[in-house]
């Protein structure tokens, strides 16, 4: 039952002299920031008009951002995090979108924002780094409440979806789910009243909210902020706040990874972490050199809590399902796929029967939809069940496998391929520094794999033996070796540190980036395709009648 508030979280910690938020100037105490939430929530209901009580927050992760997240709860209003990696007329639809009332941002984001038309008033910004902002917010100091509107069905969020997969939408979320993930979340992840949480990952995303802000709320943990992800400030940073716990998503791992190593590593004060996406080579080689294990989890903006721990739980498995009501579903018949029979590598022998879409048969009522977005909530809610656009398989002992999101299984050779399987191979090289694999048009029939590879500054593709790395692997298997390899020393992301897997399959080939090719068909080695490979291959689509499968 989502009976609690945010609100009521923040007003529990009143007369909480524990450390609550930190950033390398200053520390604040949880009573600190209630009644400093409170002074930003007094301003914000000062300033609001009529519609959707919507406020828009472009920040980098500063204290700031904290403050006014408290301010949201305490007013009833919604947080709308600004992505600042948006740009131009995306950036600007992006935010039109969710009727902002205000927006707080800082210089930095008065440039980013020049020349858009985003929906809100010149004088409806309100300026962090003004030289009266700090005057104008005393001047609200008041008692902490909550209005008296708040209760759990309160909107507390619209969070944009990541966009690795296509457009983002906002997805709603009240203060009640919040509050829910942050007492199951601060249980599930082991976050506890002493932890000092380090918070490397966007506060616009859920990530950072649902797995790290929320929880410490609930519990009282410190908060600590870096106002953006660096991998050679990570581990300066958490010797400074003595962190011990941290979350993260993307590649992040791979970047802290690439670090160079250091003997006294383990030197530090981490015990745990928590995200998404770290490959299990990743995952062994951070405990091995840091010494903190990572807890890999599965959820999204729009879900969280299908799936329960296990220690038991195979190194590339997310865990059991939480309740019989997640399964494994065919989306056209609905029926329950059957288990996954893996071979010695762990490979699905079987993925035409076994793998299907992730669902939730009694998620459709929890599920709290996407902001002025009928099709979307449409695409999410089919038959009464909440499906997740997810793919995945369940194995003969009940354990389930994230199996890539949907398009990530790739037809070669009339043979099903998966391309998640694919891209944690090539993440184990080690001078691999992330990677992605997804699949193009063939250009007579089906696909083929493609990846996309990031090195490091000084690393080229002919260094790393790629081709002999490939057949050394024996759970990759011939046909899902990539026939392109995209290189670049700093691949697209989304806002989150996502790579932009999307946006790379839409290019292809045709990339400003060097990409390699098979040399011939069937051939074990790779070479730099030019302009004139990139034409004959557009003329064999056009030979065959397939231009318009073209990427």
């Amino acid at each position: 039952m989502r009976d609690e508030t945010i609100a009521g979280m923040l007003l529990a910690r009143l007369g909480d002299h524990r450390p609550g938020l930190r950033s390398r100037e200053r520390t604040w105490t949880w009573d600190a920031v209630v009644r400093e939430s409170a002074a930003r929530a007094s301003l914000a209901r000062e300033l609001r008009r009529d519609g959707p009580f919507h406020i828009g927050v472009l920040l980098e992760n500063v204290p700031e951002y904290v403050l006014w997240l408290g301010a949201a709860a305490l007013s009833g209003a919604t947080v709308v995090g600004v992505n600042p990696t948006r740009t131009g007329s995306y950036l600007e639809q992006e935010v039109r979108h969710t009727d902002l009332q205000l927006l707080v941002t800082d210089r930095a984001g008065l440039d980013l924002l020049d020349g858009l038309d985003i929906g809100v008033p010149r004088d409806r910004f309100i300026l962090i780094d003004d030289d009266g902002y700090p005057a104008r917010i005393e001047a609200h100091a008041c008692e902490p409440t909550a209005d008296a509107s708040v209760t759990p069905a309160t909107q507390m969020l619209l969070l944009f979806t990541s966009g690795t997969t296509g457009k983002s939408k906002a997805a709603r979320c009240s203060q009640g789910r919040l509050a829910e993930l942050g007492r199951n979340n601060s249980a599930k992840y082991d976050v506890k009243r002493d932890d000092v949480c380090y918070c490397p990952m966007p506060l616009f995303h859920g990530n950072a909210l649902m797995a790290l802000w929320a929880p410490s709320l609930a519990v009282g943990a410190t908060v600590c902020l870096t106002p953006k992800f660096s991998a050679s400030q990570f581990l300066p940073d958490v010797r400074f706040y003595g962190a011990t716990f941290f979350t993260y998503v993307g590649k992040a791992i791979g970047y802290v990874l690439a670090t160079p190593e250091r003997p006294d590593d383990a030197d530090n004060t981490l015990t745990h972490g928590f995200g998404t996406e770290a490959s299990p080579e990743d995952k062994a080689e951070f405990r091995r050199r840091f010494r903190a294990p990572l807890v890999e989890g599965y959820g999204s903006s729009e879900s969280a809590g299908m799936i329960k721990r296990d220690p038991a739980t195979p190194p590339t498995a997310l865990g059991r399902p939480a309740h019989d009501g997640v399964r494994i579903a065919d989306p056209e018949t609905l029926e329950t796929c059957k288990p996954a029979v893996l071979d010695e590598h762990g490979r699905v022998t079987n993925a035409e029967a076994a793998v299907g879409e992730i669902v939730d048969v009694h998620g459709a009522a929890k599920f709290e939809g996407y902001y002025k977005n009928p099709e979307a909530d449409a695409e999410r809610v089919r038959h009464g069940w909440y499906w997740t656009g997810d793919l995945g398989y369940v194995d003969g002992d009940g354990f389930l496998y994230f199996g890539g999101r949907s398009g990530d299984w790739i037809r070669v050779d009339s043979e099903n391929i998966s391309a998640l399987l694919t891209q944690n191979v090539i993440r184990r090289h080690p001078a691999v520094v992330d990677a992605v694999a997804f699949g193009v048009p063939d250009p007579r029939a089906g696909d083929q794999v493609m990846a996309a590879i990031e090195l490091p500054p000084g690393t080229a593709f002919e260094d790393l033996g790629f081709a002999a790395f490939l057949a050394a692997q024996d759970d990759l298997g011939t046909k899902g070796a990539p026939r392109f390899v995209r290189v670049s020393h700093a691949l697209p992301t989304t806002g989150s540190g996502k790579l932009s897997k999307k946006e790379m399959q839409l290019e292809g080939w045709r990339t400003g980036d060097p990409v390699y090719r098979w040399a011939t068909r069937g051939a074990p080695e790779y070479a730099l395709m030019t302009e004139a490979d990139k034409a004959v291959l557009h003329a064999e689509f056009a030979a065959a009648g397939r231009r318009r499968f073209l990427p």
